[in-house]
């Protein structure tokens, strides 16, 4: 059963190696992402379970690594309680794996990749699957918002992009299982918010639980929208 979730997102430059000298523009992120994970821990897991998205679908039941050498940062962390060997963890998976050490956990840790256009029906169906892996499940769930808000974002500026992320903010904060079920796959792909995936994975997985939502962070700092939100 789920007891407790943390949702951050995963550019690289949440990492302060990535960033260098741009590194404190995230602190305020960075000390948002900590207290999920802090408050997740509280809540007494068995079993964490990392998902973010990913080229391909993808789990990792022994532990995985992950680098930043794609950003040349010679820097690589891995999942708590496992080993290293096989496929590397995708890039949103590796950015958990730093917060995970960052925040010093040591519980047991899968981590599940799902594809960015994954259908939102086999995502939750997977949430639900995830939540029975254990008596006491949490989830780190890792996606960012829209990358159009604004025209110098990734996806340059889409007038649709604001109002996208204030539904999630909104749904996030609320823990609102049905309004993240309903969130539109095509309008999530032509805003190139890719955490819509792993977000509906977090509503398959709450259903039944009665959990309560709190938004901690909602910003746009390049262009994309980043929430931070915990469930407990």
């Amino acid at each position: 059963m789920l007891v407790a979730a943390a949702v951050c997102p995963c550019p690289p430059l949440l990492v302060p190696e990535v960033a260098a000298g741009a590194a404190a523009e995230l602190d305020a992120l960075r000390a948002a992402c900590d207290e999920a994970l802090a408050a997740l821990v509280a809540a007494g897991p068995q079993l964490v379970v990392v998902v973010g998205t990913g080229p391909q679908a993808e789990v990792w039941t022994e532990g995985g690594a992950g680098s930043f050498g794609r950003y040349g940062v010679p820097l690589v962390v891995k999942l708590p309680g496992g080993r290293v060997e096989g496929p590397e963890l995708a890039p949103s998976l590796t950015v958990g794996a730093w917060l995970l050490e960052r925040a010093g956990v040591t519980l047991p840790t899968h981590a599940c990749a799902v594809p960015a256009d994954a259908p939102a029906d086999r995502m939750r169906g997977l949430g639900q699957g995830l939540a029975g892996l254990a008596d006491r499940v949490a989830l780190l769930v890792l996606g960012d918002g829209s990358a159009c808000r604004t025209v110098k974002a990734p996806g340059y500026l889409d007038e649709r992009a604001e109002g996208f992320d204030a539904e999630v903010a909104a749904a996030l904060g609320a823990a609102d299982l049905p309004a993240l079920a309903a969130l539109d796959a095509g309008l999530a792909a032509e805003l190139k918010a890719e955490g819509r995936a792993p977000w509906q994975v977090l509503a398959g997985a709450a259903e039944g639980a009665g959990l309560a939502g709190r938004l901690a962070y909602q910003d746009a700092p390049y262009g994309v929208g980043y929430f931070v939100a915990s469930w407990s």
